[in-house]
């Protein structure tokens, strides 16, 4: 059986080396991305502006578009004759289609964030900006449309605006980044096609300079996105996308695990050049015979059996800081995992607070270790969980440096590992003027196990604290006193005996058995009960006189015996939430 490849083949005496750069062309429905993609590009794949019948009857771009600008290879980039090789991706700018947005995102090196100049930053460009920083690099920002500025005041209203997006980027990732002036078509989607564009040639210029040598690695398993599938008659069906990790050649066999099908690649092309080996970043086209198109829209191919297919994961993970409102455990949020999206329940959990100050594992996770159960994310924002109730209350309420979350998927995802996670809620109004992008994080360990509640969750430490509070209502010897209040009359106070309790005087004792039968308990007191608790415990027990009897002297003296504060008992132990016997534990 063919496998993948593994070194690339030595190129041509006198071939012209080539540089891919993949760009994303992001930003706001109706910005003029697809008119910028189709002005910059001199060769347009199979899927390139808007081919599809859908999209060119709505007027929008319903799907990731892919054309590619050719050019010298700038100095920076390395010495003697080359190409530069711009593929522009360009994404949906509707807020539908923000799935199809963030899968463009994972495969770009470089972004352009197109911005309307007659409206600045709108909803989706700034959920554009966030899923560049979490995903890219670098970015270039575009103001489009220049030509619908009065010519008098264009120079005035560009400089307002540049002045603007740099205030948005200030404490961003991207801050300081190049902000050019552009009208990719003048006159709009009716002007002829012979109207000149305005800036675009400054821009390609712009896009030669920020253009870097992306990290690409040819060793590893082949992982392709794909993201269109049409049949050539004669040829077989041609598969297109990007490549993740990996290489591949022809000959190879490649598996679609959605289908768990096989295939082997019978030939390839890059923007309509044949070619016999591709590797990570390139964008290629992928020939296999006997395979419906219809099958497979979009999704993964890869290596086979490299590809694990998971029914829950555990993420490492920070919140998106322009969501707004908390992050809940037990919520649901459409979660996008490498390029699939589906709905999940989420679980959040951090170290334990000895923890908190660690430095954050990356890429793995322990199973060796115990993790605190959190009702929410824990933000700056957020409420302090039991454990973390004294410091919050003095003022020094520390964050780990590390979060986690539990994610159980509605139905299987089929994803590598270490991927990229998103979490969204994509159900907000698309109207609203709100970032419903929640969470992002790294897959830091797939459940493969249909029954992982059973079989993988128990290995899982991550514990609730539970705190009690009772009170001592009488001594009872030396050594022992009852206490009420900490259990209800109808718990089985057997399953606490052997805990230990403090009591508020500073005595530690053990909970001896129950008392009766209205929920109150002995506790033993080894050291002994205190004489100063003795006479505590003495004077609330006494008896306040009834009104009008005794003398004012003695009444005075009672009241300050009933003003006495009385004794409360603390028990604390923990519970690991995923224990079936849901046993107590104390350190």
């Amino acid at each position: 059986m063919a496998g993948v490849s593994s070194a690339p083949p030595v190129p041509e005496a006198g071939a012209l080396r080539r540089l891919n750069v993949n760009v994303g062309v992001l930003g706001h429905i109706d910005s003029g991305k697809t008119a910028l993609a189709r002005a910059l590009s001199t060769i347009g794949s199979t899927a390139a502006f808007d081919r599809a019948p859908q999209s060119r009857a709505r007027g929008i771009t319903l799907d990731l578009g892919f054309s590619c600008l050719c050019t010298e290879l700038p100095p920076h980039l390395g010495p003697g004759p080359g190409q530069l090789q711009l593929t522009l991706v360009d994404c949906p700018g509707h807020a539908s289609l923000i799935r199809t947005i963030i899968g463009g995102a994972q495969i770009i090196d470089l972004m352009m964030l197109v911005i309307d100049v007659t409206k600045g930053m709108q909803t989706q460009s700034a959920e554009c900006l966030v899923i560049g920083q979490i995903a890219c690099q670098k970015m270039i920002v575009v103001l489009n449309k220049v030509d619908l500025l009065p010519e008098g005041k264009r120079q005035a209203a560009i400089e307002k605006m540049t002045k603007k997006m740099q205030k948005t980027l200030e404490n961003t990732k991207f801050h300081g980044c190049p902000i050019v002036a552009v009208a990719a078509k003048p006159g709009g989607p009716e002007a002829p096609e012979t109207v000149t564009p305005i800036g675009v040639s400054e821009l390609i210029e712009v896009l030669k300079s920020e253009a870097y040598l992306p990290t690409r690695d040819p060793s590893g398993s082949f992982l392709m996105a794909i993201d269109h599938c049409f049949s050539i008659k004669g040829q077989g069906t041609v598969m297109t996308g990007t490549i993740l990790s990996g290489c591949v050649s022809i000959g190879d066999n490649v598996e679609i695990p959605a289908l768990k099908v096989t295939k082997k690649v019978k030939s390839m092309q890059m923007f309509h050049t044949p070619v016999t080996y591709a590797m990570q970043g390139d964008r290629v086209g992928i020939c296999v015979t006997q395979f419906d198109p219809k099958l497979l829209e979009r999704g993964l191919i890869c290596t086979p059996e490299s590809l694990q297919t998971i029914h829950a994961a555990i993420i490492s993970l920070s919140k998106i800081p322009y969501f707004r409102g908390a992050l809940q455990t037990k919520a649901k949020f459409h979660i996008t995992v490498g390029h699939e999206t589906v709905m999940g329940r989420v679980m959040f959990f951090s170290p334990a607070p000895d923890d908190f100050s660690k430095e954050p594992l990356e890429n793995g996770f322990d199973f060796g270790k115990e993790y605190l159960y959190q009702e929410e994310y824990l933000s700056k924002d957020s409420k302090p969980s039991e454990e973390n109730k004294e410091t919050a209350q003095t003022g020094e309420r520390q964050l780990p440096k590390q979060q986690w979350a539990l994610l159980e998927f509605e139905k299987p995802v089929t994803c590598p590992k270490l991927c990229l996670v998103i979490g969204s809620k994509l159900d907000t109004d698309i109207h609203a003027n709100t970032c419903r992008l929640a969470f992002h994080g790294i897959l830091l360990e797939g459940i493969e196990d249909k029954n992982y509640i059973e079989t993988c969750l128990p290995k899982l430490k991550v514990y609730k604290l539970k705190h009690k509070d009772g009170q001592v209502e009488r001594l009872c010897d030396d050594y022992s006193v009852i206490g009420r209040s900490l259990f209800k009359k109808e718990t089985n106070i057997q399953l606490f005996v052997g805990l230990k309790v403090k009591l508020s005087t500073g005595e530690e004792g053990v909970i001896e058995g129950g008392f009766g039968q209205s929920g109150k308990f002995k506790i033993h007191i080894s050291d002994g009960v205190r004489p100063e608790t003795k006479a505590l415990l003495t004077a609330t027990s006494k008896k306040k006189p009834k009104a009008g009897e005794g003398d004012p002297a003695k009444e005075d003296e009672s009241n300050k015996v009933d003003s006495v504060q009385p004794v409360h008992i603390t028990l604390l132990f923990k519970r690991y939430i995923f224990d079936a016997q849901k046993k107590m534990i104390q350190s």
